[in-house]
């Protein structure tokens, strides 16, 4: 068994197309909502800047795959006038609202002819592929000579905080002391894996680790947090909303004794034909 099939059992649930499309992505509110949190963050990055960063020296046609609400996508086309980008993703709505070119299509099945594209970015999507190789190999595919992927994702260990802050507000619900795990995306595609998987497929791999610290004194982000994995409540074991409400509670009598700190550890994989 490989590292990235021995995930958390949640993952079949986070990898399923039509939860993706019909409910988790139906509209950019939850992702939003996983996005503003490190609004709060210190020190600041600008991921679509630090991507845009690392193709500096890439023309010629880029793919956004997963590209979601269009963040990255629109950040390439204002700043990268040259380049044509072409956005991808699971989730046909989400893209009724971006500008053309863009393509609803699988990243395990890209509707991209071989050596076609320039670059690819693969920001924080991976996990959401049931194989998250069959993607990282459709890159090496689409990619012509020279191509470079930049991709990011999650550590094991980010934001640990908030996942305490869950299992003991579920516990509480449960009546257990302490309650299951949360759902987290990225435990299907961890940055711990990522310079082992996408070395299958690329001669040239650095991971580039990204560490901070989210400091907030109200509840409401992190609780929006939390409850932008409303798609996959089912996967909770622990009734959810209940288990929100909790948290709320607890997070209120924890700002009574100062902020709340959350660690980050987060990271960019630049891979090269």
């Amino acid at each position: 068994m490989t590292p990235m099939e021995s995930a958390h059992p949640s993952a079949r649930a986070t990898t399923d197309h039509r939860v993706l499309a019909d409910s988790a992505y139906r509209d950019d509110r939850d992702l939003g909502a996983r996005q503003r949190l490190y609004d709060y963050q210190r020190p600041v990055f600008d991921l679509p800047g630090l991507a845009l960063d690392r193709l500096a020296d890439r023309g010629g046609v880029w793919a956004d795959v997963g590209c979601g609400n269009g963040r990255y996508l629109h950040r390439v086309r204002t700043d990268r006038p040259d380049v044509r980008a072409v956005g991808l993703d699971v989730s046909a709505s989400l893209l009724g609202a971006l500008q053309a070119p863009v393509v609803c299509a699988d990243a395990a099945r890209l509707p991209l002819g071989e050596r076609s594209v320039d670059a690819v970015l693969a920001m924080h999507m991976l996990y959401h592929l049931p194989d998250p190789a069959r993607g990282i190999a459709e890159f090496a595919r689409v990619l012509g000579p020279g191509g470079r992927v930049v991709a990011s994702t999650n550590s094991r260990a980010d934001k640990h905080e908030i996942d305490r802050l869950w299992s003991a507000a579920a516990g509480t619900v449960l009546g257990t002391g302490r309650g299951p795990r949360r759902i987290k995306l990225s435990e299907h595609f961890p940055l711990e894996d990522a310079g082992e998987a996408f070395g299958a497929h690329f001669a040239r791999v650095r991971v580039e680790e990204l560490s901070g610290v989210i400091e907030v004194d109200t509840p409401e982000p992190v609780l929006a947090h939390l409850g932008s994995y409303r798609a996959w409540a089912d996967q909770a074991g622990v009734p959810f909303e209940a288990a929100l409400e909790q948290a709320a509670r607890d997070l209120e009598e924890r700002l009574r004794r100062g902020p709340f700190t959350v660690t980050t550890r987060q990271g960019l994989v630049i891979a090269d034909r």
